[in-house]
């Protein structure tokens, strides 16, 4: 039951003539108390203690510009087309059903209704601390390295601002002899090993890894050097303008996201019409969407699809619950989650047919086939593209304007990344929420302190062995722990009837069953799949050395460990026997009382049956 109580502090000249007040400073206000009552005890959350979204399309957009970042143009389209094409879709929805949707929903929903981030938010069943701070620390890794990408595309950005983009020709300083402007000769200036896509005597691939990055000074990841002084004024850029729209919480974060998540879209479209009016745009669009089924009787295509769509929606960074704890305690999370889900599925596809018009013109233009042009990565939006951008009559213009779609696609993805470690820990320690602004600067500075590693000459060995772990195997781990936290410790059954206090109605048996079995299987086999086909980390023909795949795992270790270090300490820090420190491990913070009645839920099979 929900009860929603409106007070309103009346205005003194209303009451002067019950009973004279002395002067005060009393504004008309209206406070909302919702008492969440059920059979053991009642909740007060004062609905005036925290702050909500100034609108909801303020929420919205947040949500979607998280979710919708770099990898949806740099990564799907090639996935899609190296996966069978068309048949690629088919495991890409099925998992976006059974496994993406319910998770992004469980997300919202629990943040939203316990209004909390990441770590406090297991008031509902205190062993699983550990997971919030598992996934705030991963967020926190992702920001060392995921602003650093941002940085080269505003680099990017003022290097295009000139009458020749600097990727053109040959002849810089940052040039080798070996450099060769490529014409259309039928692909002779190619051997038999490599593809366009990895030559390296472009003047665009020598401009990003020798005049951006300096990779040449660098004999690998041992040999870092100093960092790059134009990439520090960039990443300099890159904090300033997350400080600044993070600072006052979501009331200016919340106004931010009016352009960075709708640029991209406008942008997209522009680069869509654009490119679908080149020749040999066709054949591109048409390797794209090529239907190949016999792929889906390769494994690796069913795990592809899977990580894709978990990477791609964003679950597991503690970000869409933070986001939901600012919402209004009625708000409808449940429409909220298949809407943006749809949007940054769809975002994806159709940013495949702007990728690759461009890349079907290139290859028309160089005399090479598709696959010759087509890859994923920095590699795609920092050489191939540009390199196409290049070639266009106004090229200045659509380099600047394909920069700005990359710079506002990762800004509001970092945005929330630090907004998910800011609520977090804020929550936990209330000194921080107190010192919100200093706190925002301090974290802040620390992504800039330690993303200096990867601006260095260097700096793409740290960034790529980041990329790896920081975010891999841990990332799969702590959703898998969270999922399974909510739906079986806490109960499916009770977490259903949280969301219909919240909206009126109960998730459906399809929501519930996806979440007590389904999604902790699909996460568990997804976790299993990513450690058995982890191998050694390499960078085209440079191979890392054993020790850097030891500091990897190390990383990635570092924030899975608090899920056990933090069960055991807890455990350790309740009173009583051992069956009472079980139960009070296990039973939300505001039932304790319960445990010296002896009225365990968990300990009861029909806690764990129910659905």
């Amino acid at each position: 039951m929900v009860v929603k109580m409106n007070i309103q502090v009346v205005p003194e000249h209303k009451l002067s003539s019950v009973a004279p007040l002395k002067q005060c400073n009393v504004e008309k206000k209206e406070v909302e108390l919702i008492l969440v009552k059920d059979q053991n005890g009642v909740q007060y959350t004062r609905g005036d203690e925290r702050e909500t979204w100034g609108k909801k399309i303020d929420f919205l957009l947040s949500v979607i510009g998280f979710a919708v970042d770099l990898a949806n143009v740099w990564r799907f389209p090639f996935l899609c087309y190296k996966n069978g094409g068309g048949a690629f879709l088919i495991p890409y929805i099925l998992f976006l059903l059974i496994a993406g949707m319910p998770l992004f929903y469980m997300e919202l929903a629990l943040g939203q209704y316990n209004r909390e981030g990441a770590a406090t938010v297991w008031k509902i069943c205190p062993v699983f601390k550990g997971v919030g701070y598992t996934v705030i620390l991963i967020a926190f890794y992702v920001g060392f390295y995921y602003n650093v990408i941002i940085a080269w595309s505003i680099h990017y950005l003022f290097a295009s601002m000139t009458n020749e983009l600097p990727w053109l020709h040959c002849g810089n300083p940052w040039n080798t002899p070996n450099c060769t402007v490529p014409q259309p000769m039928n692909g002779s200036f190619l051997d038999n090993r490599t593809s366009y896509a990895k030559n390296k005597n472009t003047p665009a691939a020598e401009y990003y890894e020798r005049g951006v990055l300096h990779l040449h000074e660098s004999r690998g990841i041992g040999d870092l050097g100093p960092p790059r002084w134009e990439l520090s004024l960039c990443l300099v850029a890159v904090v300033f303008i997350l400080y600044f729209s993070l600072w006052k919480g979501v009331k200016s974060s919340g106004k931010v996201v009016y352009i960075t998540a709708t640029m991209p879209y406008i942008v997209l479209f522009v680069l869509l019409i654009r490119g679908i009016t080149l020749p040999g745009a066709m054949d591109g669009i048409r390797a794209y969407l090529h239907i190949d089924l016999k792929m889906l009787n390769n494994p690796k295509v069913w795990i592809d699809a899977a990580t894709q769509i978990f990477y791609s929606l964003g679950a597991g960074f503690g970000v869409l619950i933070a986001f939901a704890s600012y919402n209004k305690f009625d708000n409808n999370c449940y429409r909220d989650a298949l809407l943006t889900s749809t949007i940054n599925c769809v975002t994806s596809f159709v940013s495949g047919f702007a990728i690759f018009s461009v890349l079907g013109y290139m290859a028309q233009k160089h005399g090479v086939r598709i696959e010759d042009v087509a890859t994923e990565g920095p590699g795609l939006v920092f050489i191939i593209y540009p390199e196409a951008i290049s070639t266009l009559p106004g090229s200045t213009f659509w380099a600047i304007v394909f920069f700005i779609m990359l710079l506002t696609l990762g800004i509001d993805s970092s945005m929330g990344g630090m907004e998910a470690v800011i609520t977090g820990l804020a929550d936990d320690f209330k000194i921080l929420k107190k010192h919100r602004k200093l706190f925002t600067f301090a974290t802040a500075f620390g992504t800039f302190l330690f993303a200096l590693l990867c601006i260095t000459n260097g700096g793409i060995y740290v960034l790529t062995l980041l990329d790896s772990y920081a975010a891999g195997t841990s990332i799969l781990f702590g959703v898998l722990i969270e999922a399974i936290g909510v739906s079986w410790f806490y109960g499916v059954d009770r977490f259903s009837e949280d969301i219909e206090r919240m909206m009126g109605f109960k998730p459906g048996l399809y929501w519930r069953l996806c979440w007590k079995f389904v999604s902790p299987t699909f996460l568990l086999v997804v976790v299993i799949a990513s450690i058995v086909t982890s191998t050694g980390l390499t960078l085209d023909d440079y191979v890392f050395p054993p020790w850097s795949n030891v500091v990897g795992w190390g990383v990635a270790l570092s924030s899975m460990l608090f899920v056990p270090v933090y069960a055991v300490y807890k455990f350790f820090s309740m009173p009583g026997t051992f069956k009472e420190r079980i139960a009070y491990c296990v039973t939300p913070e505001h039932e304790h009382h319960l445990v010296k009645e002896g009225n365990i839920r968990q300990f009861t099979l029909k806690h764990w049956l129910a659905i």
